[in-house]
């Protein structure tokens, strides 16, 4: 067999890997949710679970804590990219928001939920910052700012990791949709700039950002680590209810935890359904807004608004690492002091043994994630290329399966899965459990720039007599070093971040720092949450300063040995 016919199977062995977990998780939690689980004694089929389910004294409150954090988060952070686009779109803020939402982007969603939390708790540093000077507050407030009871908070910490993904993928759509041209004809027609970029430009952009939108979503009304976190626990959203009875002693409740599993899924996609009815409804009604004629005026209003929104949630992220930080290297900070009293590196070395075994699974695993999903993404776009193929609607949908599919729907059945092929707890379950998250990214960061390279350069190559193969070693990747390293340094970052696959793959057996993290906010010292929350977000920004720096340095020493030569 050629090289040429094993690069035609890459596909299909990709899609394996990728959608068997999700497949066979989705089989071996509904079984459970309607009684079939031999290995706890469920012979047969029946509706308990859901009785149970159905029973609990909090399901009517979790789920109303899930889809008031899940929608909101969703369209505030829809609207907010929307309106910021289109007050802003050609301003230099653009370019100096573009750059900031990588490194946003990259911090871990656990890591910029315990930020949060040091800011805006009551003993928090935004508190300590007015008191007792402006509040008198001599002592925390009695107020229920974390966890509050609507889950607000929750809410801003996932508009904070939300908004620079859609916001990124937004300004990729942007590209493709010959934006300021249609800008140019409103405004000729003399449409005001927000006006014209809403009736001309989002129509355009939108279907290219939908699938991204319900990703968005369903992460919202999903997500476990940062609930764990920032949402109250007495009783807690759907998702983390779930959690708990996977992981509770009595064995009897995996019944009960695979039938809320089921019902978290079937929350999901009702939202997407009814987001969808929403696109249809929004879209009928803008026809005839679009037809109204209405100019509208310069909004510049709005853009001073949406610039200090989109610089305000910046802000409270930046500030939240920098609390990190500083309570890595506390010694003592009493309230309502502004700044810790005095600093020390005590807490890092004598957690030193924890810190490198902790950080050293993370590396392993991010990284071992963040290669394969890259050499699989690579494959897949050259063989793309060579048999001049086009990706459709139906494999993009494919490939944002794990991202829209709830994490707790079918982990749990992916263990099962894992247990019966014999790699339950071991690191090709770990690091398999990762891919699952880290393909579909890599692919998004890496699509548009492999298929942007000219194809001339290749045909050159190609016409002076050098094979497919070496084209694609020795032109397409030193031409396309930078996205691939961004592409790798978004994988490593997206592996970091996962809590409920290394649990479940892991066995308990391997410690991440987000595992770590998210167990020590539950209480405890802050010095030593700062610690891990710090390293949490520092490695992924670490690999994304290394992706930026590598090829400026790679040229640098090439233009040296050209002029040694």
């Amino acid at each position: 067999m050629t090289r040429r016919d094993l690069l035609a199977y890459l596909p299909g062995l990709t899609l394996l890997l990728f959608l068997a977990p999700v497949a066979a998780g989705l089989i071996g939690t509904w079984l459970p949710a309607f009684g079939y689980f031999p290995a706890l004694e469920g012979h047969g089929f029946s509706l308990l679970p859901w009785q149970m389910l159905l029973a609990h004294p909090g399901l009517p409150e979790s789920l109303r804590l899930t889809l008031l954090s899940g929608f909101l988060a969703t369209l505030t952070s829809f609207l907010l990219t929307i309106v910021f686009l289109a007050a802003c779109h050609g301003g230099r803020i653009i370019l100096a928001i573009r750059g900031l939402m990588a490194p946003l982007l990259a911090v871990p969603h656990a890591a910029m939920a315990l930020g949060l939390a040091f800011l805006i708790a009551p003993s928090g540093w935004l508190v300590r910052l007015v008191s007792p000077w402006a509040t008198g507050w001599d002592l925390p407030p009695d107020v229920a700012s974390l966890p509050d009871p609507n889950g607000l908070a929750l809410t801003l910490g996932l508009v904070m990791k939300e908004l620079p993904f859609l916001l990124l993928m937004t300004l990729s759509a942007l590209e493709h949709s010959r934006a300021d041209e249609r800008l140019a004809i409103a405004r000729s027609l003399g449409y005001g700039p927000v006006m014209a970029w809403m009736k001309t430009v989002l129509p355009a952009v939108y279907r290219q950002i939908r699938l991204p939108i319900y990703a968005v979503l369903a992460y919202s009304l999903s997500v476990v680590d940062m609930a764990m976190i920032l949402a109250p626990l007495s009783p807690p959203p759907l998702a983390v209810q779930v959690f708990r009875w996977f992981n509770d002693p009595d064995l009897t409740m995996r019944f009960v935890a695979a039938a809320g599993a089921v019902l978290q899924l079937l929350v999901v996609v009702a939202a997407i359904a009814l987001w969808r009815l929403g696109e249809i409804l929004a879209a009928r009604l803008g026809r005839a807004w679009i037809a109204g004629g209405r100019r509208g005026g310069k909004g510049r209003a709005l853009r001073v608004l949406v610039k200090a929104a989109i610089q305000t949630l910046v802000v409270l992220a930046a500030a939240g690492l920098l609390a990190m930080a500083l309570w890595s290297v506390t010694r003592r900070w009493r309230y309502p002091d502004a700044l810790p009293s005095s600093l020390s590196l005590d807490i890092w070395s004598r957690l030193g043994n924890d810190i490198v075994w902790t950080t050293g699974t993370t590396l392993i695993s991010g990284l071992a994630a963040a290669f394969i999903a890259l050499a699989l993404v690579l494959g897949c776009l050259e063989n793309e290329q060579r048999r001049g193929l086009t990706i459709s609607t139906r494999a993009l949908w494919l490939l944002y399966a794990p991202l829209l599919v709830p994490q707790v729907a079918f982990l749990f059945g992916s263990q099962v899965l894992s247990i019966q092929i014999g790699i339950d707890a071991t690191w090709i379950a770990l690091v398999w459990s990762h891919l699952l998250f880290v393909l579909p990214y890599v692919f998004l960061s890496l699509e548009d720039s492999y298929r942007a390279l000219d194809e001339r350069y290749s045909r050159t190559a190609l016409c002076l007599g050098a094979s497919p193969n070496r084209v694609f070693w020795r032109v397409k990747l030193p031409m396309l070093l930078r996205p691939v390293l961004f592409a790798t340094a978004v994988g490593f970052a997206v592996s970091v971040t996962q809590y409920l696959p290394t649990l479940f793959a892991g066995g308990g057996r391997f410690v991440t720092l987000t595992t770590e993290a998210v167990s020590l906010s539950a209480g405890g010292d802050r010095r030593v949450m700062g610690v891990f929350a710090f390293l949490q977000a520092a490695l992924p920004l670490a690999a994304f300063a290394a992706a930026l720096a590598l090829p400026k340095r790679l040229a640098r020493s090439r233009a040296l040995r050209e002029q040694r030569a």
